[in-house]
């Protein structure tokens, strides 16, 4: 894929006609599960070891198997399935949006209900997606909640019989983690996951498992858009090409266990907040708290209608910055000194990558 090929050669067809989330939970931490401390080297690609801590909690959360007999389900877990089971796959245009605040829970976001009706919007008024087509998960509206069994179903339900011409989106705004990978499958080391509702006790949904549901079953002549506003999130589709824009190429990333981490002849495409070993942020710069690369991508479509990949990133990073130093002013007027060494460590740069080159 080039990446002068625009957004919307890919099935995304365009028309004609000051706060600052707190960092502390996506830092990680010490065997304590609190404490937080310096991120470790990509070398050496494993964190800190405590049968207490959070990384023990993730590595059991991580590889949590799915109750495959209903009736250990409550009824609302239940209905939620029965549910999503019974959407109809649409033909043509398809896209399930996820949002997560994590209400109540400790780690709690505010801007991901507003990203998803903002990505909604955009997905109906720019490019033509039918209001019957778009399935959101949500804390808001009635909407089915994101757990993690919920978020298994419907992205099975977004590549259900797809076919030719079909055109599918996959949007995630919430919290991400990624940790060792032991099976040789990463190449810096590291597996990426997103964090669905019920992470703390169902467990997260690693990037292995999304590119079994999603891409491997991409058909000829399918094309598919992830675009994923989390922490961490760079290859979460594992896919076998990056886009690298100090360079301007495409790199390998194949897996060196060398499985295949391919479609069945469509193509899948992957937008991600940030690079694997950053974090991503949110911010009320507008004045309406937003998930910065939402907002960013939103931006960039909005002022081109023939904006390409490469064009995509390359604003998409100019508006973080600048998203950055406001953020980067308001911590010196209010003297907040932790902030400003966090903006300063962590320079977000928006990751593209592609099951094709």
């Amino acid at each position: 894929m080039s990446p002068s090929n625009t957004v919307a050669d890919f099935g995304l067809v365009l028309p004609e006609n000051q706060h600052i989330c707190c960092p502390e939970c996506r830092d990680v931490v010490s065997d304590d599960g609190e404490t937080p401390i310096e991120e470790l080297s990509r070398d050496r690609c494993k964190l800190v070891r405590g049968s207490n801590g959070l990384n023990t909690r993730l590595k059991k959360m991580s590889r949590r198997r799915e109750l495959s007999d209903l009736n250990h389900l409550s009824s609302y877990e239940k209905f939620a399935i029965e549910s999503i089971r019974n959407w109809e796959p649409m033909k043509g245009k398809r896209a399930l949006l996820c949002g997560l605040t994590y209400y109540k829970q400790k780690y709690s976001l505010k801007g991901p209900d507003y990203d998803v009706s903002s990505m909604r919007e955009l997905l109906m008024s720019r490019f033509l997606f039918p209001s019957s087509s778009i399935r959101i998960l949500s804390e808001v509206d009635q909407h089915l909640l994101p757990t993690k069994r919920n978020i298994q179903e419907a992205l099975r339900w977004l590549v259900k019989d797809n076919q030719d011409g079909d055109s599918l989106v996959f949007y995630f705004s919430g919290h991400g983690f990624r940790l060792p990978d032991f099976f040789d499958d990463e190449l810096d080391g590291f597996n990426e996951m997103i964090c669905p509702l019920d992470y703390t006790t169902a467990g997260v949904i690693i990037d292995n498992e999304i590119n079994d549901t999603i891409v491997r079953p991409l058909r000829k002549g399918v094309k598919l858009h992830v675009i994923v506003d989390a922490c961490h999130s760079g290859t979460i589709l594992d896919l076998s090409h990056v886009y690298n824009t100090k360079m301007s190429k495409w790199l390998d990333n194949s897996p060196p266990s060398g499985v295949y981490k391919g479609t069945s002849g469509g193509h899948a495409i992957s937008i991600s907040a940030c690079e694997d070993h950053q974090f991503a942020l949110e911010s009320s710069v507008r004045k309406q708290m937003e998930g910065v690369m939402t907002y960013t991508f939103r931006k960039a479509i909005a002022e081109n209608r023939r904006v390409t990949y490469a064009g995509l990133l390359a604003s998409m990073h100019n508006d973080m910055l600048e998203v950055k130093a406001k953020c980067s002013r308001l911590c010196n007027f209010f003297r907040s000194e932790r902030l400003q060494v966090w903006l300063g460590f962590h320079l977000l740069s928006p990751d593209l990558s592609s099951s094709i080159c």
